[in-house]
C-alpha cells in the first residue's frame, strides 16, 4: 500500500473525528434526521459517495455509540475508510470488523439498493442482521437477512421484500444461487435481485482465493442412472497399490497401472477395457478408484442418516445439499453402501471469481490478507491493506516443534495441555480434519481432561463453544478457526495465566490460515501465546515434499530421540510445502478463472437475451428474425447435410404437423422453400394471434414461448460446458493448450446452441396449445 494512501486515510479519519464532536451535541431526532440531509446530497448517484463519506461515516459513529453502545477505535475508523477505497482490509482477529463494516454499508445504503455484506456463514448473517439492523433502522435505512431463518426453508423466503432493502446481510453461495435462479425467470415480476452496486466481502480471502475453484451449479433433469457403479466399487476394492494402480507424491491423482488394467479385464471378463465399447465402464472404474483411495471419510465427508454429506475443508463445517460432480458423489456413496442419489444436470453455473467481478465496487475485510496480495491486485483489482491494531500485539509466537512421527507429536502435545489444564489455563487446539478431532477427543477422554469439540458434528453449538474457550480450564479442539464470528472472551483471570494458549496439531495448507488461529490468541492487547506441534507425517509434508523426506521419515519412526532440533535440515520442510501448494493452487484458480472466464462471455450473451425479450413491449421483430433464421439455416444447411431430410419431413416435426402438399416440394428451388418455410410460420403464428386478441395476452404467449426455448438451449450448454471442461482437464496432449481447446470447442457449441434456440423457438411458437381460463389467464402447453 503506496504511503501516499496510508496518509490520505488517516487525514480523512481525522476529519470523521472531528465531525463525531460535533454530532455529540445533537438530540437523537437531530442526528436520525442526517440520513434524509445526506440522502438529498446523494441523490441517488453513487459517483457523490465519496463526497459525504466523512459526513457518514461521523453520523454512524455517533449513532452506534448511542444504539448498540460501542464506540468504533480510531483504527477501526481508517480500516473503514481504506474499504471505500477498493481495498481489502486486514484486520487482525478480535479487532472490531463487524462494527468497522456499518461505515461503508451504512455509506452505500444512502444511495438505495443493491449493497451486501457477505458474511461466511448463515449463522453470521442472521445475527450481524440483527444486530447491526438495529443501528441501520435507527438511521433510517433498510436492512435485511437473505439467508433461511432457523428451520425455514430457502423457497419460503420472500426475496422481494427481501432485496428492496438498503442493506442486504447474506452470505456467498446464497447470493450466488439467487443470482443464477433470478436469470431463470420467466417474467420481470419473478426477478428479485437489483443491481450489483457494492459487496463487502467477510473473510475475504476465503470466499475470493480458497473458494474461487467451487463452481455455483443448479441442477435439473436427472442423467439416467448407470448400473456399472456398484460393479466398478467391487472391483477396485480388489486392486492393490503400486501393482494395479499408483498414487502420486501429493495424493491428488491416481491411476491404473497396465498390470492393473489386464486384471480387471479378467474381473470383468471383458476384452480390450480401454476401447470406445467399454469407454463408459472404464469411467466408473475411475471414478471407483479415486472414491475409494484419495476421497477420505471424516475428512472430505461424513455418513449419517444413509446420505453422504460434505465437509467445507477450510472450517470443517458440513455443506448440506452440496455434490461432487461428474458421478464422483454417486461413486463415494456406492463406495460407503448408502442410498445413491441422482446425478443430474447441470442448469445454471457461476464461479465466485465471476460472481464478485459483476460488482460495480468491491471490498473486503479479513484477519489475513497480506500474503496473497499480489492475486487480488491481479484478479480482482484489490489491494491489501494493513490495519494497525488498537493495541500492541503481546502475543508470544513460539517456533514450531517438529517431530518425525505423528505419534510422537500428539504424545508430546498431550503433555502441554495437561500442563495448561493442571493451571486452569484455557487451550484451544486445532485439529486439520474431523478426524484428527475424534481422535484427540479420545485421548483427552483417556486422560481425563474434560473438553468440547468444534467440527462438522457440533456446528449448532459452533457459537456457544467458541464463546466460552477463554474461560479458567476450558479445552478445546477445533478443526478449524477462520470465519467463525465469535470472539473467545478471555477472563480477567486468564490474563495472569498468560492468556488462552493455542495449540496447533499441523500446519495448515497456508500460512494465512496458520495465522488465523494464531489471531485466536491475543486480542486487543492481551496476553496469549500460539505454538505448533508438526512432524514430518504430516498432510501438508507427505503430499507436497521431495521423496527424501519421507524416505527420512520411515527410517527413523522408530528411533528415540523423535523430536527434531532447530538445526536440522527439516526445519524449513513445512515451509517449503505451504509454498510450493501456493503456488499450485494459485495456478489453479488461475486457470479456473480463464474457463470461467469463457463462460461468462457465453452467459452474459445469453442473459443479456433474457433481459430484452422480458423487458420488450413487441415481440414481432424477434420472432421474424428467428422466422428468417430457421428457414435459411435448414434450406441452406441443415436439409443438404443432416442425411437428407426432406422439406416436407422438416414442416412435419418442427411447424405444422398437419400440412399437406399435393407437388413434390424438394422440385422446388432454394429460394422457393425458404419462402415456403417462412409463410408456414407466419399462417401458424396469425392463427395463434386470432385465438389470443388481448395485447397482454399475445406478448406473454411470445415471451414465454421465446424464454423456454433460450433456457432449454442453455441448460444444455451449461450441462455440455462442464463435461467438455473435465475432459479437456483430464486430456494429456503434448503441445495442446486446454484453454485454447476450451474456448474452440466452446464456442462451437455456443454457435450449434443458437440453432436449437432459434429451432425450439419456432416449434414452441408454431405448435403449442394455448388454454384460456375464465379468469382470462392463460395456460401453454408446449409440444
Amino acid at each position: 500500500m503506496p504511503k501516499l494512501h496510508q496518509r490520505k486515510y488517516r487525514k480523512i479519519t481525522k476529519q470523521i473525528l472531528k465531525r463525531m464532536a460535533g454530532y455529540q451535541q445533537m438530540s437523537d431526532a437531530e442526528l436520525q434526521h442526517q440520513t434524509q440531509l445526506l440522502q438529498r446530497q446523494v441523490n441517488g448517484q453513487r459517483r457523490n459517495l465519496k463526497k459525504v463519506l466523512p459526513a457518514a461515516y461521523a453520523v454512524v459513529c455517533e449513532a452506534s455509540k448511542r444504539v448498540l453502545g460501542l464506540s468504533p477505535f480510531p483504527v477501526q475508523i481508517l480500516g473503514a475508510v481504506a474499504m471505500e477505497d477498493g481495498n481489502v482490509v486486514e484486520m487482525k482477529t478480535g479487532e472490531g470488523k463487524t462494527l468497522t463494516a456499518t461505515m461503508p454499508m451504512y455509506l452505500h445504503g444512502l444511495a438505495g439498493r443493491g449493497n451486501y455484506l457477505i458474511t461466511a456463514n448463515e449463522y453470521l448473517a442472521n445475527r450481524d442482521s440483527e444486530t447491526m439492523g438495529k443501528l441501520y433502522r435507527w438511521l433510517g435505512l433498510s436492512v435485511s437477512s437473505a439467508v433461511p431463518q432457523p428451520g425455514q426453508d430457502a423457497d419460503q423466503r420472500d426475496l422481494a421484500k427481501i432485496y428492496q432493502a438498503n442493506i442486504v446481510y447474506t452470505t456467498n453461495s446464497t447470493l450466488g444461487f439467487d443470482y443464477l435462479f433470478d436469470n431463470l425467470a420467466k417474467t420481470k415480476e419473478e426477478q428479485h435481485l437489483p443491481s450489483f452496486n457494492f459487496a463487502l466481502l467477510d473473510e475475504a480471502d476465503a470466499v475470493l482465493l480458497d473458494a474461487a475453484q467451487t463452481p455455483l451449479v443448479i441442477s435439473g433433469t436427472p442423467r439416467v442412472q448407470s448400473n456399472f457403479l456398484g460393479n466398478a466399487d467391487q472391483v477396485v476394492k480388489l486392486l492393490h497399490q503400486d501393482r494395479d494402480y499408483q498414487i502420486s507424491d501429493d495424493r491428488k491423482n491416481i491411476w491404473f497401472t497396465p498390470e492393473g488394467i489386464v486384471r480387471m479385464e479378467k474381473y470383468l471378463d471383458v476384452d480390450n477395457l480401454l476401447s470406445h465399447e467399454w469407454r463408459d465402464l472404464y469411467c466408473h472404474l475411475v471414478l471407483a478408484l479415486r472414491a475409494n483411495y484419495l476421497i477420505k471419510k471424516n475428512r472430505d465427508y461424513v455418513v449419517h442418516d444413509d446420505e453422504v454429506v460434505l465437509i467445507d475443508q477450510h472450517n470443517g463445517r458440513e455443506l448440506p445439499g452440496m455434490k461432487m460432480q461428474a458421478g464422483m458423489h454417486q461413486a463415494v456413496e456406492t463406495k460407503e453402501n448408502v442410498s445413491v442419489s441422482q446425478e443430474q444436470r447441470a442448469m445454471a453455473t457461476i464461479t465466485y471469481q465471476n460472481l464478485f467481478r459483476m460488482f460495480h465496487q468491491l471490498a473486503g475485510m479479513t484477519g489475513t490478507a497480506a500474503t496473497d496480495a499480489k492475486e487480488f491486485l491481479e484478479v480482482y483489482n484489490l489491494t491489501v491493506f494493513k490495519v494497525p491494531t488498537n493495541k500492541p500485539n503481546i502475543r508470544i509466537d513460539l517456533p514450531d516443534r517438529l517431530y518425525i512421527t505423528n505419534q510422537a507429536k500428539l504424545v508430546d502435545s498431550l503433555q502441554v495441555v495437561k500442563q495448561a489444564y493442571a493451571q486452569r489455563r484455557p487451550i484451544l487446539i486445532e485439529t486439520g480434519s474431523l478426524e484428527l478431532s475424534v481422535l484427540y477427543s479420545r485421548l483427552l477422554l483417556q486422560a481425563e481432561i474434560p473438553h468440547s469439540v468444534l467440527n462438522a458434528r457440533s456446528e449448532v453449538k459452533e457459537a456457544d463453544i467458541i464463546r466460552h474457550a477463554g474461560e479458567l480450564g476450558a479445552v478445546t479442539v477445533s478443526t478449524a478457526m477462520a470465519g467463525r464470528g465469535t470472539d473467545i472472551r478471555i477472563a480477567p483471570a486468564v490474563e495472569k495465566l498468560g492468556g488462552l494458549l493455542v495449540l496447533g496439531t499441523e500446519r495448515m495448507q497456508n500460512k494465512r490460515i496458520d495465522n488465523q488461529l494464531r489471531g485466536r490468541a491475543g486480542r486487543q492487547g492481551a496476553p496469549g501465546e500460539s505454538v505448533f506441534y508438526t512432524s514430518l507425517e504430516d498432510k501438508i509434508v507427505t503430499e507436497h515434499s521431495t521423496r527424501s523426506v519421507q524416505k527420512f521419515a520411515r527410517q527413523h519412526a522408530q528411533q528415540q530421540q523423535q523430536l527434531l532440533g532447530k538445526k536440522s535440515r527439516f526445519k524449513h520442510v513445512i515451509d517449503r510445502a505451504q509454498r510450493f501448494l501456493a503456488n499450485q493452487q494459485r495456478a489453479a484458480r488461475f486457470e479456473t478463472l480463464q474457463y470461467g472466464e469463457i463462460t461468462r462471455l457465453q452467459r452474459k450473451a445469453v442473459y443479456l437475451q433474457r433481459d430484452q425479450i422480458m423487458t420488450a413491449t413487441d415481440l414481432s421483430a424477434i420472432i421474424q428474425k428467428t422466422f428468417h433464421f430457421v428457414a435459411h439455416e435448414f434450406v441452406y444447411h441443415r436439409g443438404y447435410q443432416n442425411h437428407g431430410e426432406t422439406l416436407l419431413e422438416f414442416i412435419y416435426q418442427n411447424i405444422d404437423p398437419s400440412y399437406r402438399s399435393a407437388t413434390d416440394l424438394q422440385l422446388e428451388s432454394r429460394k422457393q422453400q425458404e419462402s415456403r418455410l417462412l409463410q408456414l410460420m407466419n399462417d401458424r403464428l396469425q392463427r395463434l394471434h386470432e385465438q389470443l386478441v388481448d395485447q397482454q395476452q399475445w406478448l406473454y404467449f411470445q415471451r414465454v414461448t421465446l424464454l423456454r426455448a433460450i433456457d432449454q438451449g442453455w441448460i444444455g450448454q451449461v450441462d455440455h460446458l462442464e463435461v467438455l471442461m473435465r475432459v479437456i482437464k483430464e486430456r494429456s496432449i503434448a503441445q495442446v493448450n486446454p484453454i485454447y481447446e476450451f474456448q474452440r470447442e466452446g464456442q462451437k457449441a455456443f454457435d450449434k446452441m443458437k440453432t436449437v434456440i432459434n429451432l425450439k423457438a419456432v416449434q414452441n411458437v408454431t405448435n403449442s396449445e394455448v388454454i384460456i381460463k375464465k379468469d382470462g389467464k392463460i395456460e401453454i402447453e408446449f409440444p
